[in-house]
């Protein structure tokens, strides 16, 4: 079963005046101005629920309602494990290429559809959410009951998390990054952020770290010019783990917005990626794995402690350097 998507956008009155088309491109980049057209001409875009023209000039409070279910979404692996499975809760090993929820291109292609037409979740209550690109460990709660728990021990701090990566260098054998978490100005891509250490400063400075980010890093192996890195986040900040690793001049293998060159991601939004860029890369995805947590059973209050090996893609990239690294002078 395709779940129905239907976009609806009330038109702010700072966009009055803009043409349909000029509308949609801008607000919902992922078609261009030719795939914009060609979707309003199909009848899949209507304003104020009636058929309208490209060419349309939109009033301020125009309903403008986007049916997307009609266009054909990115290729994803839709087949995300169960690790553990009761009336309380879910826990998936999500793979590497699978949005949680819903966004841009993507609607029934997503871990959000999944558990409604396969696990018959009719709201998933999301408890850890992943990158699309992170693989790993992904904890849906059944009912309220069990995610305000859950919620509770994730915010305080109670669970322990453990990811698994691959990352750009030599790392050291052990390292505490401690700091803050803010948006990247310097950068051209708008939602990328960065990690700024903290290390040595004041009280009142940590006072004005409205995102304190506290990351654990142990070297687990090296291969040739890369290593695995085992990361223990002590806080839950979006691309915490990814940030830190380039701040600390260790990129994680494949990251395309925090990885060897932010401008990869830009040309990866446009589908102009070269062949360069993918050997840089070295993967297609990022190499970052959410392998184990450990957390309290919401309603028995017992010690879980749940597991997902590393996916095929990240072995066999440490499996051919090092062969690369054995085979050279």
């Amino acid at each position: 079963m395709t779940l129905r998507r239907e976009v609806r956008y009330q038109i702010p009155q700072d966009r009055e005046g803009a043409t349909l088309l000029e509308f949609l491109v801008l607000r919902f980049p992922y078609f261009d101005r030719e795939g914009w057209t060609a979707a309003i001409v199909a009848g899949q875009v209507r304003v104020n629920e009636a058929p309208a023209e490209p060419a349309r000039v939109l009033a301020y409070r125009d309903v403008v309602e986007y049916f997307a279910s009609e266009h054909p979404e990115p290729a994803v692996i839709l087949d995300a494990r169960v690790v553990f499975d009761d009336a309380d809760l879910l826990v998936l090993d999500k793979p590497g290429n699978l949005p949680c929820h819903p966004g841009g291109r993507h609607f029934n292609h997503t871990l959000w559809a999944l558990l409604k037409e396969r696990h018959g979740l009719e709201s998933p209550i999301f408890i850890n959410r992943l990158d699309r690109e992170t693989s790993g460990l992904v904890v849906v709660a059944r009912h309220e009951r069990a995610a305000k728990d859950l919620r509770a021990q994730f915010a305080g701090r109670e669970v322990e998390k453990r990811y698994f990566a691959l990352v750009e260098g030599h790392f050291p054998a052990e390292a505490h990054a401690v700091g803050c978490m803010e948006e990247d100005t310097a950068s051209p891509v708008r939602k990328k952020r960065r990690f700024r250490s903290l290390a040595g400063a004041s009280p009142a400075e940590f006072g004005r770290a409205s995102e304190r980010a506290d990351t654990r890093f142990r070297l687990l192996a090296v291969h040739g010019p890369v290593s695995a890195v085992e990361a223990r986040p002590l806080t839950g900040r979006q691309h915490q783990i990814r940030a830190t690793f380039e701040a600390l001049g260790h990129p994680v293998v494949g990251d395309k917005l925090y990885g060897v060159d932010a401008t990869i991601f830009l040309r990866f939004c446009e589908g102009a990626m070269t062949d360069a860029d993918r050997a840089r890369l070295r993967l297609d995805r990022q190499a970052l794995h959410a392998t184990s947590l450990r957390f309290r059973h919401p309603r028995t209050r017992q010690p879980l402690t749940l597991d997902a090996p590393l996916p095929t893609d990240i072995t066999d990239l440490v499996r051919r350097l090092d062969l690369i690294a054995a085979s050279t002078p």
